[in-house]
């Protein structure tokens, strides 16, 4: 579906946790940022009204181009949008003459409303349209997936990535349906995930949720392209830079916590009710050091004015030394 300006302002993206991002990032002149997961643009715009600095941004969806024209004219020479994978970080940002970063990389992982808003794109059960759910629009489609998978295979997917205890049902309850008909449009899967697992009246999340999210997932091998996107920025980050992260769900949080745990040194406090998440316990191979000890969530106001970040989880670190050095 081809847009155009008048939905610009109806697909409009309101920045997850803008303020705790422009801190914790600590956005200063003259300094280079990647914004690695550009959206519509919400956190860009942010990072360079801040300062006078360089950005360079990242996403794997072709339909945002539209909303980086603005900012393309607004700051021709301080601002690049890059169409390609985190998952590829390094080599992208080498395309364009950028080895070291030496202000920040920002992640704001999952999926924008930008695409839950456009039905053809089928990431969301709130409208009928085909099952795609395809953020780069290459590779099999959800619907591809959910048709070639047997039911076992289904299972493990609806299991692991969303973390849902119904999976074997919903798996069976798919497999019987394909029987008949194949599952082509998120009506349609939607309403075999209900079905599987009934309707609980007074529950806020509908039943549905974690298949969507374990096939959207599955779809963008999201998870993988996370921890090679993280990886990345042990290299890419020069010494006094720093690395923002937002996750959605446990599972991408989860890979963020290992992630920083491992590289700043740090170990899960023993202490299960301690304010502090992380403990101190060696120097060796010590990359960054910690901003945020306890995960840095979204308040009340905030979700009033933007639910859907209502899930979001905000974790900071700063480079202290150099990959090479560490190693």
């Amino acid at each position: 579906m081809k847009i155009v300006d008048k939905d610009i302002k109806r697909l409009s993206h309101i920045p997850v946790l803008k303020e705790e991002v422009k801190y914790f990032l600590n956005i200063k002149q003259g300094k280079t940022y990647v914004d690695g997961t550009f959206g519509a643009g919400g956190h860009s715009s942010m990072i360079l009204s801040s300062a006078d600095c360089n950005l360079y941004s990242i996403d794997r969806d072709p339909n945002i181009k539209i909303y980086a024209q603005n900012l393309e004219k607004k700051y021709p020479k301080n601002f690049k949008l890059i169409e390609g994978n985190i998952g590829n970080l390094k080599i992208l940002l080498e395309k364009n003459g950028i080895d070291k970063i030496d202000g920040g990389i920002l992640f704001d992982f999952g999926v924008s409303s930008m695409q839950l808003d456009n039905a053809e794109r089928g990431f969301s059960f709130r409208y009928d349209g085909p099952l795609d759910m395809r953020m780069s629009k290459i590779g099999p489609t959800a619907a591809e997936i959910i048709e070639k998978s047997d039911e076992r295979t289904l299972s493990n997917i609806i299991y692991k990535l969303g973390e849902e205890p119904k999976s074997r049902k919903i798996a069976k309850a798919i497999v019987n349906y394909r029987k008949n008909k194949s599952i082509k449009t998120t009506f349609e899967l939607a309403n075999i995930v209900r079905g599987a697992t009934g309707i609980i009246k007074n529950k806020k999340i509908d039943p549905a949720t974690k298949t969507f999210q374990a096939i959207r997932i599955k779809v963008n091998n999201e998870l993988e392209e996370i921890k090679k996107a993280l990886e990345d920025t042990k290299d890419l980050l020069a010494p006094g830079a720093r690395l923002v992260i937002i996750s959605f769900h446990s599972l991408e949080d989860k890979i963020v916590k290992n992630f920083l745990k491992i590289n700043c040194g740090l170990t899960s406090n023993p202490y299960r009710h301690s304010v502090d998440v992380f403990s101190k316990f060696s120097d060796k191979n010590t990359l960054f050091k910690l901003l945020t000890k306890k995960i840095v969530k979204n308040n009340e106001r905030n979700n009033k004015t933007n639910p859907r970040a209502r899930s979001a989880k905000l974790r900071a670190a700063e480079k202290i030394s150099n990959f090479a050095d560490a190693a």
